[in-house]
């Protein structure tokens, strides 16, 4: 199926790095730190970690395409939140949000089989890494995982100046990974950002679907566990 290929181009958040539990955990930490439970008159946060999650990929969308910037996606994220709950976002704490960017990206919550899938291709093929994230959030994830080592390149698109889906952040990470298209594979979990996106630029991709979504027709290849590709390669 792959047998020309010689590199294998993967996102991080949601497809090796789990953004959602690694978000829930500290959450909820500090949820119980601010008292949040006196502010929402819920013990639980569940219905905080919720709503933010709800909305954090909402605007996450948004931001692959440029229609908002950094500063009001980490904003409006929180405010939402808030608003939606019923409670003044002027009320939420700035070093709710400062402690959130410090300790969330340390979390070490990988998909099942990463280090494992990783380590076994590693072997076969050159590993690059595309990701939409921000520099210094994706540093730590990458150093705290111990993901780093496993990568040829690193293309992180807030360096760049380009977010996937755009052709170009494709073009410029198979420019600096030595690559050319017909040889790499691209594997996420954003149907549009990662696989549609890697499709438009010209490379094979392979749809990363954890929560088992139903596979549009226009998508050729589908994984729900990392330990796939073992097989796959």
């Amino acid at each position: 199926m792959f047998k020309d290929k010689q590199h294998l181009f993967f996102d991080l958040d949601h497809t090796i790095w789990d953004f959602d539990r690694n978000a829930e955990e500290t959450l909820h930490e500090l949820y119980g730190k601010y008292s949040f439970s006196e502010l929402f008159q819920q013990e639980s946060s569940d219905s905080f970690i919720e709503t933010y999650t709800a909305n954090n990929h909402r605007l996450w969308n948004l931001y692959h395409h440029g229609k908002i910037d950094k500063a009001t996606l980490r904003k409006a994220r929180f405010a939402d939140t808030f608003s939606q709950l019923g409670v003044d976002p002027s009320m939420f704490p700035e070093a709710f949000e400062e402690e959130y960017l410090e300790i969330c990206p340390t979390k070490t919550n990988l998909f099942p089989n990463a280090h494992e899938t990783l380590a076994y291709l590693q072997d076969k093929y050159q590993l690059h890494l595309i990701s939409n994230g921000f520099k210094e959030a994706c540093e730590k994830k990458l150093a705290h995982s111990n993901l780093s080592p496993y990568f040829k390149t690193i293309v992180i698109s807030e360096i760049v100046g380009i977010n996937k889906p755009d052709p170009r952040i494709f073009q410029h990470a198979l420019q600096n990974g030595e690559a050319k298209k017909e040889e790499a594979v691209m594997i996420g979990d954003n149907l549009d950002a990662d696989v549609r996106g890697a499709m438009n630029a010209g490379l094979e991709a392979i749809f990363f679907n954890p929560l088992q979504q139903e596979k549009p027709k226009d998508v050729k290849h589908m994984i729900q566990d990392l330990g796939e590709l073992q097989r796959i390669f």
